[in-house]
C-alpha cells in the first residue's frame, strides 16, 4: 500500500471523511440537503456538443442505445467500471488513485462541485492519471427532494466548476443521495448537457466503514462482466480494500476500465 496504516488512521482523525450516496432517509446520508449553489450558465458549444451526441474530446464515441439512466455496461465483455464519489481527504483520494495506476486500472470520479472547490488540483490529478471526471452535483443534497430551479443549480453548478478547471463539464452526471434519479432530474440533466445518467449495479456500502475485508468481499460477490461499481473517496477502508479489489478482478479476467470505455 502507497498510504500505511499509521497514515490513514491520522487521516481518519482529521474529520475531513464524508457520507456516500445513501437515501436521505438513512442516517449514513449525512444528514439535511445543503442549499444549492447558484446556478450558472452553460456554453452553447458545450451544451450542443454534448445533446447532439458528439463525444466530448478525448473521450470514445458511446455504443448506440443506451438507456437514459445507466446501471450497467454489456454484459458480454469482461470489463467492470470502478466509480468514485468524489469528496473527502485529498490525501486519501490521491493514494487510491495510485494504487488504481500501479494496477493498470482506470477509474472514474464522480467529483462533488464544493470538493473541487476546496481542492481544485485533484481535478488535473484524476485526468492526468488516465482516469474519466464527471459530475456529481455541487453541494451533494438530496436531489430528488429539490424543486426544478434548485437542482438545475446543483447539476450546473458542478457542470461549471468541471469547465473551469478542465475545459469540459464531462460526460457524466451521476444524482446525489439517490441510485436513480426522478423524471425532473433526468429531464435538467439532459437540458444541462448530460443525455445518460450514470447509476451503477454493484455497491458494497463502503461509506458505512464495515472494513476493507467487507468492501473487497462484497465487490467480489456482486461484480460481473459489465458491472459499474459504486465506491467512495474520503473512506480508509476503501483505500485499503481497493489492491484486494483489483487482484479479485484480475483473477477472473475483469478489466478496471473508465466508464466510457465500457460503454464505447
Amino acid at each position: 500500500m502507497s498510504i500505511s496504516r499509521r497514515n490513514l488512521l491520522q487521516v481518519t482523525a482529521s474529520g475531513a471523511l464524508l457520507a456516500g450516496c445513501a437515501p436521505s432517509g438513512n442516517p449514513s446520508a449525512g444528514g439535511p440537503a445543503p442549499t444549492a449553489a447558484p446556478a450558472t450558465g452553460k456554453t452553447a458549444a458545450t451544451t450542443t456538443a454534448t445533446t447532439t451526441g458528439a463525444s466530448p474530446r478525448g473521450l470514445p464515441p458511446l455504443r448506440p442505445g443506451l438507456p437514459e439512466q445507466i446501471e450497467h455496461g454489456p454484459r458480454d465483455r469482461s470489463q467492470v467500471a470502478l466509480t468514485f464519489h468524489g469528496q473527502g481527504e485529498p490525501g486519501l483520494a490521491t493514494a487510491l488513485l495510485g494504487e488504481a495506476e500501479r494496477a493498470g486500472a482506470r477509474v472514474t470520479v464522480m467529483a462533488v462541485g464544493s470538493w473541487l472547490d476546496t481542492y481544485p488540483e485533484l481535478a488535473r490529478r484524476v485526468l492526468d492519471g488516465g482516469h474519466e471526471l464527471g459530475n456529481h452535483t455541487q453541494t451533494h443534497g438530496d436531489i430528488r427532494a429539490m424543486d426544478a430551479a434548485a437542482a438545475t443549480a446543483e447539476i450546473e453548478g458542478c457542470a461549471s466548476r468541471l469547465r473551469e478547471l478542465t475545459g469540459s463539464q464531462g460526460r457524466w452526471f451521476r444524482p446525489s443521495q439517490a441510485r436513480l434519479a426522478t423524471p425532473l432530474v433526468v429531464r435538467l440533466a439532459r437540458e444541462a448537457g448530460y443525455p445518460h445518467l450514470l447509476s451503477y449495479d454493484v455497491d458494497p456500502l463502503d461509506y458505512t466503514d464495515p472494513g476493507a475485508e467487507r468492501v473487497r468481499a462484497e465487490t467480489a460477490r456482486l461484480a460481473r462482466n459489465g458491472s459499474v461499481i459504486s465506491l467512495h473517496f474520503g473512506h480508509p477502508g476503501t483505500v485499503a480494500a481497493l489492491p484486494g479489489i483489483l487482484d479479485d478482478l484480475h483473477r477472473r479476467g475483469l478489466r478496471a476500465v473508465t466508464t466510457s470505455e465500457l460503454l464505447a
